[in-house]
């Protein structure tokens, strides 16, 4: 399988017997901190992987929608846009044709479209890998027929396309990293009014280098335990009489807590309340030009969500504790939580021992050995051809 832009748009021919009319990208994202705030109307801090989604596409005029990828041992699937309702399809095919629906119900004429898909983003990694797919499509749409949409509105589409389509209880920030990440930059994003600043994140500038240790273990938003945390924390924002938990104070916290009874909606909160408050000093740590000062605050996010949250599991917390013995300036779990990817924070001459450590250590566990790749902050859906 490859996301060559020529291979995927041959491939496409192949198939519908005629070139497309595009080619685009999305990639897939690593958040750098700021986890299950997203739903909380708090603060993010994401930004694109090199690993991407893409599709080749053109547009139809009799209501049908094909579907086609690389990644999916399956022909061509064919439906009827007219047809398409929310959580109809389980399949993977949910992604790209939610998109379709979300686009149609918001009142925008989509009448059909060719659509051959090819990922290099991980499934099931904590990389957002449906996020990727989802932007892509909503992006090639967006051109073909002229919508106009910028990539913030489209991040929108493609969150109530999850939401209800597929029914998976995600935030805003995969698709909204996927739409409108920069190159070179990480995306400081405020998911209550999609306000967004550009923070440089060049790490090798500077001598540091941020690996993806892939886990292997597989995990699914809508299964019920995200669902379960999301409702709590709804739950807490009720108990404390706020929209959100994003309108806590981080100084307001322990008085905040007091008034909680429920021992796990008060860890809920705790984490929410205090994450928020970690973004907001890792983009201070960066702006003011120190990237090693942010290690501590990675370490402290995953105790946070390993002990709060409880989203973490064993081989994530395996590859923290790895990294903090071979003096790893920090590391955390990324994404949703049970399973996926973690991030560690090295200088540039640990980044073999490091890789070799954690290996042993999995072997040692009788884990599945994990993968592991550098993350480099990379650019944002686009059109390729």
């Amino acid at each position: 399988m490859s996301t060559d832009t020529s291979a995927v748009a041959e491939r496409f021919t192949q198939l519908y017997g005629s070139e497309p009319e595009g080619v685009w990208a999305a990639p897939g994202r690593v958040n750098l901190i700021g986890e299950h705030t997203d739903y909380n109307d708090g603060f993010v801090m994401p930004f694109a992987l090199p690993h991407k989604a893409v599709a080749a596409v053109s547009p139809r005029t009799d209501g049908l929608l094909r579907l086609h990828s690389d990644d999916v041992d399956a022909g061509v699937t064919e439906l009827r846009v007219a047809d398409l309702t929310p959580e109809s399809d389980r399949g993977w095919t949910a992604y790209p044709s939610g998109v379709v629906w979300a686009l149609r119900e918001a009142g925008h004429e989509i009448t059909g479209a060719d659509i051959h898909l090819a990922s290099t983003v991980p499934a099931g990694a904590g990389l957002s890998s449906s996020a990727a797919l989802e932007v892509v499509v909503a992006l090639a749409l967006n051109d073909l027929f002229g919508l106009g949409l910028r990539g913030w509105q489209l991040a929108r589409l493609c969150q109530r396309a999850e939401n209800v389509y597929v029914g998976a209880p995600v935030g805003i920030m995969d698709q909204t990293a996927s739409a409108c990440c920069e190159e070179g930059h990480a995306l400081f994003l405020d998911t209550r009014d999609l306000a967004q600043r550009q923070i440089p994140f060049d790490l090798a500038a500077e001598g540091l280098r941020l690996l993806v240790v892939d886990t292997q273990v597989k995990h699914s938003h809508s299964e019920g335990e995200y669902g379960k945390r999301r409702a709590g924390c709804e739950r807490g924002a009720a108990l404390l009489g706020v929209d959100a938990l994003r309108d806590i104070a981080y100084e307001d916290l322990d008085a905040s807590l007091a008034r909680i009874d429920d021992e796990e909606i008060r860890r809920l909160v705790r984490h929410v309340v205090t994450e928020d408050e970690r973004v907001e000093r890792v983009v201070t740590l960066l702006e003011e030009g120190d990237p090693r000062a942010i290690g501590p605050v990675l370490y402290a996010g995953h105790a946070s969500l390993r002990d709060d949250f409880k989203v973490s599991c064993p081989e994530l917390d395996l590859v923290v504790e790895t990294a903090s013995d071979n003096d790893a300036l920090g590391a955390r779990m990324t994404g949703g939580g049970f399973g996926g990817s973690a991030i560690v924070l090295v200088e540039a001459e640990d980044v073999e021992p490091v890789t070799k450590a954690v290996e042993a250590a999995f072997a040692a566990a009788g884990f599945t050995a994990p993968r592991t790749f550098e993350a480099v902050p990379s650019a944002g859906a686009r059109r390729l051809r």
